[in-house]
């Protein structure tokens, strides 16, 4: 299994890239996300996933890359939903950025999910329910800090860690109490976990 081809890109088009690595050209099917990450560069990275079909008139083998493994990480639950192949999947990750998509999927915006093109209503509530724990379940947020409305904001990833696990425990959905959490941290940002904890259970109903 490959779990990540690094090297010099040779070719890169919105929606492949070719990577030079030990003398072997890798063609891997690309979002405009990652092509966006990694344009202009000589040396890239990307993580791989593979996708292999067999049984039909043709068998194929597949790679897709990704500029960082949260991506990838997304990229493989969108898949798992029924409805969703590898080329919705990838049109979904080339309208939004994972962050945006984190978003969408944790507020329940489907319509938002809707606007991607090939995504239906009835597909965009099935990815919410499908997919809404499993982002944070999955550790997909922690860097894209869903929820926060500023990507990239510094958030003490430990801290809100630990409340949003203690929050869990105690009955709550791991979607919305990251959200909250992460608000509550990105304007006091040197609080302890108990506060946090305290001040996330008069916000969450």
């Amino acid at each position: 299994m490959i779990e990540y081809i690094k090297g010099e890109l040779t070719e890169l088009t919105p929606a492949l890239a070719v990577v030079e690595a030990a003398g072997v050209g890798y063609a891997l099917n690309i979002s405009l996300t990652t092509y966006s990450g990694i344009q202009g560069k000589k040396e890239v990275k990307l993580y791989v996933h593979e996708a292999i079909m067999t049984g039909g008139r043709d068998d194929s083998f597949t790679l897709y890359g990704f500029a960082g493994k949260q991506e990838r990480a997304l990229y493989r639950l969108l898949i798992t939903v029924s409805g969703v192949g590898a080329n919705t999947a990838r049109m979904m990750l080339s309208s939004m950025s994972p962050a945006e998509l984190c978003n969408a999927i944790a507020n329940g915006d489907d319509k938002m999910i809707k606007s991607v093109k090939g995504i239906g209503l009835k597909t965009a509530q099935r990815i919410i329910v499908d997919l809404k724990d499993k982002i944070m379940a999955a550790g997909i947020a922690d860097e894209l800090h869903v929820g926060s409305g500023k990507v990239g904001a510094i958030v003490n990833n430990a801290v809100k860690d630990e409340a949003v696990a203690a929050l869990t425990m105690l009955g709550f959905s791991p979607a919305p109490t990251a959200k909250v959490v992460v608000a509550i941290l990105e304007k006091q940002a040197d609080l302890p976990v108990e506060q946090v904890v305290k001040e996330a259970l008069k916000q969450l109903k």
